[in-house]
């Protein structure tokens, strides 16, 4: 667990958000715009800063990086709670560790059911259940 910025939540939280979803080798490092931007332009060719990173090493183990400006814009944006979108997130990477995708629609509903179930365990509601003003965020 390394958390590179303030205002993230604890590693407690996240390292409960991290077993509800995997008991496998993970590890979380939360980030500032700076460095997301600078791994997503390196990994993924793409010149922004994004939500999560997932990089696998098989058998569900890897490394997951939040971006903390990102996760917190986006929280408020879409009307959740910081811990309900870092912890939607933090299974949401973790689900990429074992091998989920979202890149064909039946992939995405079944990573999204598992999602949903996960959260549900750890308190939170469906974080893609439409919010005030109709926000419904699908990837």
């Amino acid at each position: 667990m390394q958390i590179a910025v303030a205002g993230a939540p604890s590693a407690l939280l996240l390292r409960r958000y991290a077993r509800a979803a995997s008991r496998a080798d993970i590890a979380l490092r939360i980030v500032g715009g700076a460095e997301g931007k600078a791994l997503n332009r390196h990994f993924r060719k793409k010149n922004y800063a994004t939500n999560v990173l997932s990089f696998p090493y098989g058998k569900g183990s890897g490394d997951i990086v939040l971006c903390h400006p990102v996760i917190a814009k986006e929280a408020r944006a879409q009307g959740k709670t910081l811990l309900a979108h870092y912890a939607h997130l933090v299974v949401h990477g973790i689900l990429h560790l074992r091998g989920h995708d979202h890149l064909r629609s039946a992939a995405a509903a079944h990573m999204e059911k598992l999602e949903i179930r996960i959260l549900r365990r750890l308190g939170f509601g469906d974080p893609y259940a439409p919010r005030e003003g109709g926000n419904c965020v699908r990837r």
